[in-house]
């Protein structure tokens, strides 16, 4: 009797602990909703929430159309004085202070010359060709022409002008097979780095170019040249390292013909002007391209590196002798100051200095001109 009892007093004990639970719950899921609820719209205006007639406008540039904006300016590229003059900031600097000290002199006298002299010397000028500019500016004043010190200065770039000539330009294709081109110099002058700057210049041209690996003997000497030729867009031949230099060049130029090249340069072992065995190995491969190609070599380029003065006289002389040099590359012009090593290469061989180099980039070995050379030598300006 006490559990039925109690069994109907806790039945309505629990449902209106239930009820109490879920009224709790709808009271709490009201209030949150308020508080989520979107602000009601209004046509009232409220300083929040302007009317659309009275809301500032703000203007919005129209996007500019794609490929419509100018490209900004390339820069020009440096003119060939510009080059020049750079390239020989070391000699004018060498130079530069005792022509200053010379041109600025108020009278010509003999210590005028012999004071003009001197300086053309230690710029490498060379004994020979700047006692010839001396003379040529003595008749210059003999003559009247001029009478002021400060005057000669472009009277001796008009010397230098004409001592070293007009530009020479590189020989033209033959009318059969391609243009030959031997390239020689000591090791260390740039002359694996003049053949593959020179390969660029001909592909730019538009030129079928292949390179022939001759400097067998020295460690790397291929590898280096190889990746001259990839960087330029040229063909390549080579054999195995110690492979008889001719043979390799024989090759070199059967492949230019199978292949329609338009020109082939010819890189050779570097070597010292006075072992005459190495240099006499130089004649026994201009005869074997001549067989290749009659008429090859059509170019043989001395590369001489600037920084080396006097010495490379010695160089283009006894290279002339053996191969015939028929142009001069001059190397490392910015890195000297003895640039007018230029002067007396030209002067004491005859032979034309038809590229310079004047700096580590591709486009830095440039056709020699004579009239920024001099004007860039003597620190006067481009027109001068």
């Amino acid at each position: 009797m006490d559990t039925l009892f109690a069994q109907l007093l806790a039945e309505p004990v629990l449902l209106a602990g239930i009820g109490l639970v879920v009224a709790a719950a709808v009271a709490l899921g009201f209030v949150l909703g308020r508080r989520r609820a979107p602000p009601a719209i209004s046509d009232e205006p409220t300083e929040e929430r302007p009317r659309p007639s009275e809301a500032a406008t703000v203007e919005i540039p129209p996007a500019e159309a794609p490929g419509l904006a100018e490209p900004p300016e390339k820069p020009a590229p440096p003119s060939l004085f510009e080059r020049m003059s750079r390239g020989l900031a070391r000699t004018r600097q060498a130079l530069g202070g005792r022509l200053q000290g010379v041109f600025s002199r108020t009278r010509i006298d003999d210590a005028f010359f012999e004071e003009l002299e001197d300086a053309l010397i230690m710029a490498d000028v060379g004994v020979g060709a700047s006692s010839r500019l001396v003379a040529l500016l003595k008749e210059d004043v003999r003559h009247g022409d001029v009478r002021e010190p400060s005057a000669l200065r472009a009277r001796l770039q008009h010397h230098i002008v004409s001592l070293l000539g007009e530009s020479a330009a590189l020989a033209e294709p033959p009318a059969e097979g391609p243009l030959v081109i031997l390239v020689v110099g000591v090791n260390g002058g740039g002359k694996t780095t003049t053949i593959g700057k020179l390969a660029a210049r001909y592909v730019a041209q538009g030129k079928k170019v292949l390179l022939g690996a001759g400097d067998t003997f020295r460690a790397g000497a291929i590898e280096q040249l190889q990746i001259w030729a990839e960087r330029a867009g040229a063909d390549f031949v080579a054999h195995a390292e110690g492979a008889d230099p001719a043979a390799v060049l024989f090759d070199a130029l059967q492949a230019a013909r199978a292949r329609g090249s338009d020109v082939v340069i010819c890189d050779t072992a570097g070597r010292l002007q006075s072992r005459k065995p190495l240099m006499d190995q130089l004649g026994k491969v201009t005869r074997v391209l001549d067989k290749a190609v009659p008429g090859a070599p059509h170019e043989v380029l001395l590369v001489l590196d600037a920084t080396i003065g006097q010495n490379a006289l010695s160089q283009a002389r006894i290279f002339g002798e053996v191969v015939g040099v028929t142009g001069i590359v001059l190397t490392k012009l910015d890195g000297t100051a003895k640039g007018g090593v230029v002067v007396a290469v030209h002067a004491e061989t005859g032979v034309p200095v038809k590229f310079v180099g004047v700096g580590e980039q591709v486009d830095d070995l440039r056709p020699f001109a004579a009239r920024p050379f001099a004007a860039a030598l003597l620190d006067l300006p481009e027109e001068s």
